[in-house]
């Protein structure tokens, strides 16, 4: 099931045309935040104008606590939307991941698309992203350092897709030794580790183990978004099985489950999964994200209203957020994530 590595443009190329369509969402599952309800107050006295995002993530000021999430490179179509995407980061003043950089790796013809990030957004937190099966591979840490350098990374994502891997015609489904290879390279290189899903979640059993090897940021990347196992069935030629297409733990539900790890570990929790809109990412934060993140949504919205409207959208769902914020009592994030949320079966 190896892919030969010039395929491995083409198939982000792919990767990136269907994720512009709605072909590849979930049909079934959502990411479950239509079941929590905000408790409305209706005597607050908060100054909506006075609500401030800003924080420090990787070391760095954010105005927001939003990532643009990993999502592509390695292609000529990924130079310009990677381009257009940092500079939205730089101006709004928010983290952003590049896409697998495993392309890197193979071909340095397309480094120039991971390159521009950093060109473009030379003073925010910028996460480099290798998956797992290239992981489980490692022969020496000097490869890392490599894609870690052109990005001049502040983190290094390692994203775990065996659901994706499993049904891809081209994927690599060795995952042995994955946890011992994640402890090495936590102890080898001198950047947080951050982990994170595709789109089927990280529960709070594989959240222990991970931080246990030293781990220092989980985003859980649940389900109720894009369904990479349907990317990868639209794709395949030889596997149609659609049983796999909403599997996965929605997102709602890993965050309110990892974030109870806080109590005994220092880490980074970031939610994403379908995170399209203020609601839902307000609700996100109050389940007990630090951060939320969205692919997708930001690269449909630049696909069809370019960087300007993908800045709008972004500033947005903020505006969305201190309204939720307002009408909820709450002067600032931490008094969010004070008991605000009621679950739906509560109020029958």
């Amino acid at each position: 099931m190896n892919s030969d590595k010039s395929s491995t443009s083409n198939r982000k190329k792919e990767h990136l045309e269907l994720c512009l369509t709605d072909k590849v969402s979930f049909k079934l599952k959502t990411n479950g935040f239509e079941n929590y309800e905000f408790k409305h107050y209706a005597i607050t006295e908060v100054d909506i104008n006075k609500i401030d995002f800003r924080s420090k993530f990787l070391g760095k000021k954010i105005n927001f606590p939003f990532l643009i999430s990993c999502m592509t490179g390695g292609t000529d179509e990924a130079n310009n939307t990677n381009a257009q995407l940092a500079s939205v980061a730089e101006n709004i003043g928010i983290p952003i991941g590049v896409g697998s950089q495993r392309q890197a790796l193979e071909n340095e013809k397309y480094s120039n698309s991971f390159q521009i990030v950093r060109k473009n957004a030379p003073n925010v937190p910028i996460l480099s992203n290798i998956g797992a099966a290239q992981i489980v591979q490692l022969k020496s840490i000097s490869s890392l350092h490599k894609i870690i350098d052109l990005v001049e990374a502040d983190a290094l994502v390692i994203h775990i897709n065996p659901l994706q891997e499993l049904l891809q015609d081209e994927g690599e489904i060795n995952f042995k030794g994955l946890l011992k290879k994640i402890k090495m390279i936590v102890n080898k290189i001198n950047l947080p580790v951050i982990v994170k899903e595709v789109g089927s979640g990280i529960s709070y059993e594989a959240a222990i183990k991970l931080l246990n090897v030293g781990v220092q940021g989980i985003d859980v990347a649940g389900a109720g978004g894009t369904s990479w196992a349907g990317v990868e069935i639209l794709r395949s030629k030889k596997n149609k099985n659609n049983q796999f297409w909403d599997w996965g733990l929605p997102t709602s539900f890993c965050i309110k489950e990892v974030s109870k790890l806080k109590k005994k570990y220092k880490f980074i929790l970031i939610g994403s999964g379908g995170i399209s809109n203020g609601l839902e990412a307000a609700k996100a934060l109050a389940l007990g994200a630090d951060l939320f993140a969205s692919a997708r949504p930001v690269l449909i919205k630049l696909s069809e209203e370019g960087a300007k409207g993908t800045e709008d959208f972004i500033n947005g769902m903020f505006d969305e957020i201190k309204q939720i914020m307002f009408l909820t009592g709450s002067k600032n994030l931490k008094e969010l994530r004070y008991k605000k949320l009621i679950q739906r079966n509560f109020l029958i």
